[in-house]
């Protein structure tokens, strides 16, 4: 159901409040706290964060980028689309697809790979290590001598590269989204 009229001030405003929420999850998820949790939280505790919190935040993206598309698109019909509005609402789309991919599949792969893996080490005295690049040489061994954590240990790099690859991909939707929004605004 679209509409002609202007957006009302309270639409303008929540469709800014879910992208900015978005983006700054998406900052703050990817660049910070994954490197401050790294260094400062033993691979077991770290890893239990992370798929608790990983979830959470990409079925929240994936709502804000949905929501986002739902709004933009009620107030730009179809038939008065020009190119750059059109190009706007394919972003907002591949956005939540991408959104919904990675949080209904890769990130709950993630999980439960990393939650398989951490069972192996634990029984092998491992994860209680700080950082997640120390004690290689045992981890490395582990994978020599386990081949159900060899086979683990490939998948959840996989599913970790595929998921960084979507996640990054909305980031930039996100970004240009941003600055579409900032190019039509009228006054600051």
């Amino acid at each position: 159901m679209s509409t002609y009229q202007e957006p009302t001030y309270a639409v303008k405003l929540l469709q800014l409040v879910l992208l900015s929420t978005y983006w700054g999850m998406q900052i703050w998820v990817t660049f910070i706290s994954s490197f401050v949790m790294d260094s400062h939280l033993n691979r077991h505790t770290y890893g239990f964060i992370q798929s608790h919190l990983v979830p959470f935040y990409l079925h929240l993206g994936s709502a804000c980028a949905f929501f986002n598309l739902t709004i933009y698109a009620m107030y730009h019909p179809s038939d008065t689309l020009d190119d750059r509005e059109a190009f706007q609402i394919f972003i907002f789309f591949l956005s939540v697809t991408i959104a919904a991919i990675n949080a209904q599949w890769f990130g709950q792969m993630t999980s439960e790979i990393m939650a398989d893996m951490h069972l192996i080490e634990q029984a092998c005295g491992l994860g209680q290590d700080i950082g997640l690049s120390t004690n290689r040489e045992a981890y490395a061994k582990l994978c020599e001598t386990d081949v159900k954590y060899r086979h683990l240990s490939s998948r959840l790099w996989l599913y970790r590269l595929l998921s960084s690859l979507c996640n990054l991909c909305c980031i930039g939707c996100n970004f240009y989204s941003l600055c579409y929004m900032a190019e039509n605004l009228i006054m600051l």
